[in-house]
């Protein structure tokens, strides 16, 4: 069972930058791969933000996000950070980290339904 925690966001303005923090533990880290995905409005299936993997820390972005964000993994810390610059209105939602095993040749996954653990969400609103 991994325990994922996320944390960092807040009410911010369009233009800003922003880091988010994904803790984990009860699990070996460092075999994990992390992704970050947001919804918004709440029902909304999730969107694939980033994602790490767990060799050489690989990563893997949406296509809304790219060049704005970078996923980064420290495995002293368990923790997966997201930096966000340049926010916009768009950026708003739930932010959720979320992880499943990583394996040798396993590419970086984007679907919801492929990851195993899921963190409570952080909430990111970006005003115009």
């Amino acid at each position: 069972q991994v325990h994922l925690v996320e944390s960092g966001g807040g009410l911010m303005q369009a233009g800003s930058s922003l880091t988010l923090s994904c803790s984990a533990s009860g699990g070996f880290f460092e075999r994990l791969n992390i992704g970050w995905f947001r919804q918004a409005p709440p029902g909304n299936e999730r969107e694939f933000v980033a994602a790490v993997n767990w060799n050489r820390g690989g990563v893997r972005y949406g296509d809304s996000v790219t060049g704005r964000f970078t996923i980064s993994r420290d495995n002293a810390q368990n923790t997966v950070r997201l930096q966000m610059i340049n926010l916009k209105p768009g950026d708003t939602g739930v932010y959720y980290c979320a992880s499943y095993r990583g394996a040798w040749g396993r590419p970086l996954l984007t679907r919801p339904e492929d990851y195993d653990f899921w963190g409570q969400g952080t909430q990111v609103t970006v005003a115009s």
